[in-house]
């Protein structure tokens, strides 16, 4: 049976994080006044050129705010153990983006809750916030849920959603999530309590982003070569050689490209067919299944970034020049 979770305040925390997103509700948690006993985290790693490893984000600000610090999750058992043998109080474990599964072992010890990016149980997994700007999602939120066995299915104790924008990245869905998670967090730290809601609704799982998620397909839309380009790392093949897409817009092909304005860009003259690459009054249009776009900064396999319409005068494109389906 796992442990239950304490109502009212809690006394003491061990907070489970690794990376950035997980700094700032520690600091916030420790800013909030309450006492966090231990922080467990992820094992110093070599960055860069040299065999020197560097803490990751959370150990180094942990070390910052005089915090005990320990690489071993069984460590956090033994720190709780040691409060309740001297009945010091109440006692909740807080994982943020921590990057291991917690046993069950000690699921059974330490009650524990999760800041999850995303609306529950709609995207379960590793890229909550990756799926939901592919699939084109028009909302998501973050929740704070108790951890069970089962990735990411336990009970909401609290809530709040955002709406996602057409121009919304990664980067700025997740500082958005990052700021409505941090006073949630605090609040129910405050009035924790072992009722919560249970999920409901169709359960959809945010697998981990592979490279083959980026690739842009010419034959979808001018919308799913956008999403794939705002979640970032987006590729497209030209000659066997990739070429990263850093931005584009989105635009209405020229005229001079249909013959039936309802008609899609895979069926029109002079062989514009999904995927061909035209350079128009200055700009770079690539033909999609509906749409097209209009490419603004590249990066050619091996090179730096550079705008699109100055990569097109090296690349010597020509009117069948299209990129690999």
């Amino acid at each position: 049976m796992l442990a239950a979770l304490p109502s009212g305040r809690a006394d003491h925390i061990v907070y489970f994080g690794t990376p950035e997103v997980a700094v700032e509700p520690l600091r916030a948690i420790v800013n909030a006044g309450f006492q966090v006993d231990l922080v467990v985290t992820g094992v110093d790693k070599r960055r860069g050129r040299g065999s020197q490893t560097s803490p990751c984000p959370v150990k180094r600000v942990a070390l910052e705010l005089g915090l005990s610090v320990s690489h071993d999750i069984e460590d956090a058992v033994k720190v709780v153990s040691s409060i309740s043998a001297m009945s010091q109080g109440k006692t909740i474990g807080v994982v943020v983006a921590f990057g291991q599964i917690i046993p069950t072992s000690v699921l059974q010890e330490i009650p524990m809750i999760n800041i999850h990016y995303s609306l529950l149980p709609r995207w379960r997994g590793a890229a909550p916030v990756e799926r939901a700007l592919l699939a084109g999602d028009e909302i998501t939120g973050v929740c704070i849920m108790k951890i069970v066995e089962e990735l990411d299915a336990g009970d909401i104790l609290a809530s709040v959603s955002t709406p996602i924008s057409s121009s919304d990245t990664v980067a700025t869905l997740r500082e958005r999530l990052g700021v409505l998670a941090v006073p949630l967090l605090v609040q129910v730290l405050g009035e924790a309590s072992d009722v919560g809601v249970a999920q409901v609704g169709e359960v959809v799982t945010a697998s981990k982003m592979k490279s083959s998620d980026l690739l842009i397909d010419w034959s979808h839309d001018a919308l799913s070569a956008d999403r794939k380009v705002r979640v970032g790392g987006a590729f497209t093949m030209l000659h066997n050689k990739r070429l990263k897409i850093h931005s584009l817009n989105i635009c209405a092909p020229p005229s001079s490209w249909v013959t039936n304005p309802d008609m899609i860009v895979g069926a029109v003259e002079n062989h514009v067919v999904n995927g061909s690459i035209r350079i128009v009054d200055g700009r770079v249009l690539v033909a999609c299944a509906h749409g097209c776009v209009d490419l603004v900064e590249v990066q050619p396999e091996g090179k730096s970034r550079i705008s699109a319409i100055d990569w097109s005068l090296g690349a010597r494109l020509d009117t069948n020049s299209r990129f690999d389906s």
